[in-house]
């Protein structure tokens, strides 16, 4: 179900109605690249069923998806293209093209190709717990995690967002956990990380499959370099890899979550693997946050509401009963 989170803190006076929320969804509705569209992004069904909503409620989370399609215009066809279109000017002018002419003609081929080009699609899942008041985007960079964020905030009129940051920089946490061997209750150290130094030469070391208890490891700790990334497994059910700016990448879920579990029928799949991975995660998460020193006080300024709107709480796990709006 998710790969990558990037982790959010919503701000509690954000209070939509299930039905506002679908509705403000559709107003973005994905839509297909025109012929000469670059880019289109737009929200379609997580489920993956066509008219099914584009806000999925499995046990009280929500569940969003956003397909972004590009249309593939490889850079050495237009670069071709234009110096083509650049010999012809040569030849009938007698001039050479300058910079200029030539960005000119880079934006009259990109348009000329573009109707030819193939399309890509790729999507990002969005995930909801209003009742730790948390979003959480599978994106593998910041970068694509700000552009799914400027559009929801765009969209969901009241919505703000801040990346969750915690007390302790998770660099110097997984420098101590790597030098004592001792990572907070509940998780391991596993086999893989990356250490990289400080100063302008930016040096990097990588394990991979190889143990990290070792004196060379905290001789590069100790000689200045800090960890950017830290395999780590939760509880022997979740595997991930933790990053330095606080992302959770690599993940999955190990053999223990699956003990006692049916396969479900293929109509079950997907609330199965969405309650599956929001329990799990749910836990993990908020674990990780005080693993590393606690939540910075974001909400300093007020708490969070204690009460699931009615048309957001869940039909068959009303066990999940708080949320952050109404």
């Amino acid at each position: 179900m998710f790969k990558n989170l990037i982790v959010y803190r919503i701000a509690p006076d954000w209070q939509p109605t299930i039905e506002q929320f679908e509705d403000a969804l559709a107003q973005g509705a994905f839509v297909e690249c025109g012929a000469s569209q670059a880019l289109s992004m737009g929200w379609v069904e997580p489920r993956g069923v066509k008219h099914a909503p584009l806000v999925e409620n499995v046990g009280g989370h929500l569940l969003l998806k956003l397909m972004i399609e590009q249309r593939v215009l490889p850079g050495s066809v237009v670069k071709r293209r234009v110096e083509e279109l650049a010999e012809r000017m040569e030849q009938e002018t007698g001039r050479k093209p300058g910079k200029k002419a030539k960005n000119e003609l880079k934006e009259q081929v990109t348009h000329e190709l573009l109707p030819q080009a193939f399309t890509k699609q790729s999507s990002i899942r969005i995930w909801i717990n209003p009742r730790q008041g948390l979003l959480m985007i599978d994106a593998s960079s910041p970068a694509k995690a700000d552009e799914v964020v400027t559009l929801l905030v765009k969209q969901l009129d009241g919505l703000s967002l801040q990346l969750v940051q915690t007390a302790e920089s998770p660099a110097a946490c997984m420098t101590a956990w790597l030098l004592d061997g001792v990572p907070p209750a509940g998780f391991t150290i596993d086999r893989e990380c990356e250490l990289k130094s400080e100063d302008e030469m930016k040096s990097v070391v990588r394990y991979a499959r190889h143990a990290l208890d070792i004196e060379e490891v905290r001789q590069h700790l100790t000689g200045g370099k800090a960890p950017t990334k830290l395999a780590m497994s939760w509880r022997d059910r979740v595997s991930f890899m933790l990053t330095d700016t606080l992302q959770i990448k690599k993940i999955a879920f190990l053999d223990l979550v699956f003990e006692g579990r049916d396969k479900p029928a293929k109509d079950e799949a997907f609330d199965a693997d969405a309650a599956l991975a929001t329990l799990e995660l749910g836990q993990l998460i908020p674990e990780l946050i005080e693993g590393l020193g606690g939540e910075h006080d974001f909400a300093a300024g007020g708490s969070l509401p204690a009460a699931l709107p009615q048309d957001l709480a869940p039909a068959s796990a009303p066990t999940l009963e708080t949320a952050p709006w109404d």
